[in-house]
């Protein structure tokens, strides 16, 4: 394939509770697309160059006021990240893209609402409606084996124990799995990986392993598709309490503290739609002097 070469190329560095973007402007940039997920492949690898969970690309919309492209640092894109959804309406807020405190942000889920807390001309926190979770295993998805349409408390044998998912998708796929002690890095690594691309799992999936400390708080550790440990997810929360909510674990329509490795996550989920609320930081900006792709 024809190498592209892009020199003297912005960028800006976020995270949201660890879990960090690296955000290019395509607007400006217009990254072919035949490259992009090269490009995110190439910036997202520690060590040799800036290192991230993933890329973002800024896009137009004809839909909404902007759109968002996600693609995991393993290059594949994904659906929806709803902490990479906070950095992204904080980025585009702060460099003049968008000017609002309400944006509506197309993504490949749909339209997601973000509303900022403003303070100074500084977004501080991120409220995202993430809308309705999906629970059909067919769309998720999840291969079946019974007759029922939902994945709640199903059974999974996995090297040396069984656990028991429920499956949710808040645009991206997650297996949510209640226990009772806290996996430890070598742990999450062994079963999380297994998980993550297990037959029953045909696009693979995220998992997030969770230990209930009360009706509206848990403790979260995140196995994260196409990526691995990560310090949070947005959207694994998000299935979390939703999960917790259909098996009687959490209380319904207020808002449920969620600890994950880098920080917490308010969710509230109502029956119906999911909302998410954290904080974000911008890191850095930079200049990467050349690259070939």
């Amino acid at each position: 394939m024809e190498q592209f070469i892009i020199e003297n190329l912005e960028f800006a560095k976020y995270h949201g509770l660890g879990n960090d973007y690296i955000i290019i402007n395509d607007i400006k940039w217009a990254i072919p697309e035949k490259k992009k997920s090269a490009l995110a492949n190439k910036l997202c690898e520690s060590h040799f160059s800036i290192g991230a969970d993933g890329l973002i690309f800024v896009c137009e919309s004809k839909e909404a006021d902007i759109r968002m492209r996600i693609f995991n640092n393993d290059g594949l894109e994904a659906e929806m990240c709803g902490n990479g959804i906070r950095c992204f309406s904080k980025y585009i807020y702060e460099n003049n893209i968008i000017k609002k405190d309400k944006i509506k942000i197309e993504t490949l889920k749909g339209i997601m609402v973000a509303r900022l807390n403003i303070a100074d001309e500084k977004v501080k926190s991120v409220e995202i409606d993430m809308g309705s979770p999906i629970l059909d295993c067919e769309e998720i998805p999840v291969l079946l084996e019974s007759s029922v349409d939902r994945c709640v408390n199903e059974p999974l044998v996995i090297l040396d124990k069984i656990f028991r998912f429920t499956a949710v998708s808040m645009g991206n796929p997650h297996a949510i799995i209640f226990i009772e002690e806290i996996l430890n890095d070598d742990e999450l690594n062994r079963y999380g990986a297994t998980i993550e691309s297990h037959d029953r799992f045909p696009n693979k999936i995220n998992v997030e392993f969770v230990k209930p400390i009360s009706k509206e708080e848990s403790i979260v550790r995140v196995f994260e598709r196409g990526v691995g440990i990560t310090k949070s997810c947005g959207t694994g929360a998000c299935a979390t309490v939703v999960a917790g909510t259909i098996l009687g674990i959490f209380n319904e329509n207020v808002p449920i503290t969620v600890h994950n490795d880098g920080g917490d996550l308010k969710i509230t989920y109502n029956g119906k739609r999911v909302f998410m609320e954290g904080p974000i930081e911008k890191v850095f900006d930079g200049v990467i002097e050349r690259i070939e792709i």
